[in-house]
């Protein structure tokens, strides 16, 4: 019998000594839903997917934006620039940084997005990567990247160096 108590006991110990849960299901799953709402452009279910303290960095070195500032932005891009926006080929990854300044859990985005621009302004498809922390199962910061140049270029506009006027 003490044998038995003393291997539920140290089997026990070991069970409590494993690592913190594992959130890669669950936070893959938010961004999964994020990306559904940015989609079917449902400001609602962003606002309830992005913290109070959310912080939004990029495309460009220096942008940023916070959760009002982001929900209105996207109401603003949809009343008055796109159409629709699709995900294509879009993939996931979790992470849990343990280290460093960026500690925490991690998703990142990789996709090929076509966006349909309003009043026959034309169509892009772009690669992006928007890389998303999550904590308490809500987007508390995302770095966002893409080439802007690109999407312009895919607009018809042309890049000229004014010091070759």
């Amino acid at each position: 019998m003490k044998k038995i108590i003393l291997s539920l006991t140290l089997v026990t110990f070991m069970m409590s000594c494993t690592s913190e849960v594992d959130n890669s299901e669950k936070n893959l799953a938010l961004i999964g839903n994020y990306v559904k709402a940015v989609e079917n452009m449902d400001f609602d279910a962003m606002d309830l997917y992005l913290d109070e303290n959310y912080l939004g960095l990029g495309p460009s070195y220096g942008d940023s934006i916070n959760k009002t500032q982001a929900i209105s932005n996207w109401k603003d891009n949809v009343e008055s620039l796109y159409e629709k926006i699709h995900y294509d080929k879009s993939r996931n990854a979790a992470i849990k940084i343990t280290t460093g300044d960026n500690q925490g859990e991690w998703v990142s985005n990789w996709a090929e997005l076509k966006i349909d621009y309003k009043n026959d302004r034309g169509s892009v498809i772009i690669w992006a990567n928007s890389i998303y922390q999550i904590e308490n199962n809500k987007i508390i910061k995302s770095f966002t990247f893409y080439n802007e140049a690109d999407v312009l270029s895919q607009l018809g506009y042309t890049f000229f160096n004014p010091n070759d006027l």
